[in-house]
């Protein structure tokens, strides 16, 4: 369908404004020709989320789709090693099946590391010959984040296959490199991978740009680096991308990478630097076949009311508008099943344990995704000192429950649990005391997989039957049902984190320092080994 509209035109590539008649022919731009008129309304190229889990969102691809585009949100480069960690190559192939036809770009990636590490239980094992199918289908863009850095230093054999593998097949390779600095940097990129989405320090971002790292600014519903690494921007703006990296549904319903945008144009930051790191920048990294608003390109692109607070009026990709003045036009689909689960509802005495001298804690940061190795008397190991118990259990098989504390999550009554746990995803729970944690974990095996939350009287549970970590729900039912669930953890239990749900989840990943919890024990990520009890 060929059609025309006009507003004015962002150019990026010229660093101009100027009011413009585009038209669009068989999903491309055909014309761009100046016009002296006033019109209203800025053009721009759409939105890159240059690094993001889709699974995190609770939703399928299809949905995660509807709701991003109204924020002008044309493409993701996703990474769905969520999903691999429970069902392997098959779980990759459900997001892509489940992609297929849907009006975005969704630029999957194979997942690098699954198990994370071996320090723990997955679903799946994937070396590079599993990868290699993986990696020579079109649709897969590039090696996901090579989350092993140790593997990567000390150059593991089975670590530097994948590598070679993807550098063989001529895909990018995304990087993990939390703190990395130093001769131990030089060492992790000049392997040829070109990105980090990890950084939390300034001055660590900076000397990784200096080595001509890409680093992606990162704004989640748990990691929230914006305002630490936004200054990289004006020194580096070739190399400076967005992303989310896990975003809730009730988060991803307000905004996405538009609201950074706005944050970035707000706080001073040249306009033309922050809208190429927002939509060009991905797109040149990758080398994608998306448009950049350009004669002969594929038309995606949006149309926002103004370039301070980047309200999106209209999304359109490959010339079909998929959403306008913050209704999505994309319609649902049918959704598949896809799960592993292998356990029993757990007995309250699995959970007891005694605590004696010296107790390694957790102490879990606010909008961060590292933590603190705390070392607590045993005696000042309670609830009224903000000291929970911590318990991770395998899904997959069955098996004692891995038992610990943790400190700052709050609660005063009840318990969480969460079958999204990074990146193996087994049973993890928190809470004030035992009854309240086997409740909610057997409330997780009862459904196959969710989020649950009990005051010890009455429990909310978000199912989530699609892996443990999906949903089959409108996104906007779910987007509701989580925001009550949040709710409730925070009100009803205590909770003092600003994503209660979303932190727990990160709290079994060991490849973030500085002290986890898997399945099998008590991480201490700095030296890569259990603390012994």
């Amino acid at each position: 369908m060929k059609f025309e509209i006009k507003g004015n035109l962002v150019d990026l590539e010229r660093r101009s404004i100027y009011p413009a008649s585009i038209t669009i022919d068989d999903a491309h731009i055909v014309q761009i020709e100046p016009i002296d008129a006033k019109v209203d309304g800025y053009i721009l190229p759409g939105f890159v989320d240059a690094h993001v889990h889709i699974e995190s969102s609770l939703v399928v691809p299809s949905e995660f789709a509807r709701m991003a585009v109204i924020h002008g949100t044309v493409a993701t480069i996703s990474d769905p090693h969520e999903i691999a960690n429970v069902c392997g190559i098959e779980g990759v192939q459900f997001m892509l099946d489940n992609a297929e036809g849907v009006p975005f770009y969704f630029n999957f990636g194979a997942p690098s590391c699954v198990p994370a590490t071996h320090h723990e239980t997955s679903g799946a094992d994937l070396d590079a010959s599993a990868l290699k199918p993986l990696l020579e289908n079109p649709k897969i863009k590039y090696l996901a984040e090579m989350m092993n850095f140790p593997g990567v230093i000390n150059r593991d054999p089975t670590v530097m296959d994948k590598i070679a593998l993807a550098h063989k097949l001529g895909k990018k390779i995304d990087g993990h490199a939390p703190g990395l600095t130093g001769d131990n940097a030089i060492k992790y990129f000049e392997t040829g991978i070109t990105t980090d989405h990890e950084c939390f320090m300034l001055n660590e971002a900076l000397e990784k740009l200096a080595l001509g790292v890409h680093i992606l600014i990162r704004e989640g519903s748990a990691a929230r680096n914006f305002d630490t690494l936004i200054p990289t921007l004006a020194q580096y703006p070739k190399q400076i991308m967005f992303c989310s990296d896990d975003k809730h549904p009730d988060s991803l319903q307000i905004g996405h990478i538009n609201q950074l945008v706005s944050r970035a144009v707000k706080g001073g930051y040249n306009l033309f630097d922050t809208l190429r790191a927002a939509c060009i920048n991905p797109i040149m990294h990758y080398n994608l076949d998306h448009g950049q608003l350009r004669q002969g390109d594929p038309a995606d692109f949006i149309v926002v009311n103004d370039l301070r607070d980047f309200e999106v009026a209209k999304t359109y990709i490959r010339g079909e508008l998929v959403a306008q003045e913050g209704k999505s036009n994309i319609r649902r689909r049918p959704i598949g099943s896809i799960n592993q689960f292998n356990i029993e509802p757990i007995s309250i005495n699995s959970l007891k344990d005694e605590l004696n001298g010296l107790v390694p804690v957790i102490e879990c940061l606010d909008g961060q995704l590292i933590t603190n190795h705390l070392q607590v008397d045993a005696a000042q190991c309670t609830p009224s000192n903000d000291i929970l118990k911590i318990v991770v259990l395998n899904r997959y098989a069955a098996a004692k429950p891995a038992i610990g504390r943790i400190k700052n999550f709050g609660l005063k009554r009840g318990a969480l649990a969460s079958t999204v746990a990074h990146d193996s995803h087994n049973i993890i729970a928190v809470g004030v005391d035992d009854d309240s944690i086997t409740d909610v974990i057997n409330a997780l095996v009862a459904c196959q997989g969710g989020l649950a939350a009990t005051d010890g009287n009455e429990m909310e549970i978000l199912p989530l039957p699609i892996a443990g970590l999906m949903s089959n729900q409108d996104v906007w039912e779910v987007s509701s049902d989580y925001a009550s669930l949040d709710q409730m953890a925070k009100d009803s239990l205590g909770s003092t984190l600003r994503s209660p749900f979303m932190s727990l989840s990160f709290m079994a990943l060991p490849v973030i320092p500085h002290l986890k919890m898997t399945d099998l024990g008590v991480f201490d990520v700095d030296k890569f080994d259990f603390i012994q009890s």
